[in-house]
């Protein structure tokens, strides 16, 4: 029940907060390109916006308390470029904008026909680009110890 407080606590912050306009203003390809009205967004306002960015029953959606702002995404709000396995089992994630997530062993990955994918909070996921999606296959589970050969 703790895990579902700080999305509660949004939840009811941003209840009732208007759509600042029902088109997106904003796109993620399926590259993980972010772009405001049809132009490149810098990675550093990416990193800022990500910060913000959930998946809701309405869709994507950037969210402060005073608006919502729509957010079209091609496939994945965020593509992996790199990732490390730590001592401790766990995995540091770095995305193609320059954001990083943690998760908590190899078994948070989803491993389908499509993609890799992991789940990241807040409704949002990533799937491994491609140099990452081999190497993964590669270490773990064409061998499945994880030790690298």
């Amino acid at each position: 029940m703790a895990n579902n407080q700080p999305d509660s606590a949004l939840q009811q912050f941003t209840q009732g907060v208007p759509l600042c306009d029902e088109a997106p203003l904003f796109h993620i390809d399926s590259q993980g390109c972010w772009f405001y009205r049809n132009e490149p967004l810098p990675d550093k306002f990416c990193r800022l916006f990500a910060t913000i960015l959930h998946l809701t029953p309405e869709g994507y959606l950037l969210m402060t308390p005073v608006e919502k702002v729509r957010v079209d995404v091609a496939e994945f709000p965020f593509i992996i470029n790199d990732y490390e396995e730590t001592q401790d089992g766990n995995f540091i994630l770095i995305s193609s904008i320059g954001t990083q997530f943690q998760l908590a062993g190899r078994d948070a990955f989803v491993v389908d026909e499509a993609a890799i994918s992991v789940s990241l909070g807040r409704g949002l996921s990533a799937k491994l680009g491609r140099a990452c999606y081999y190497r993964f296959i590669e270490q773990y589970l064409l061998n499945p110890e994880g030790d690298v050969k």
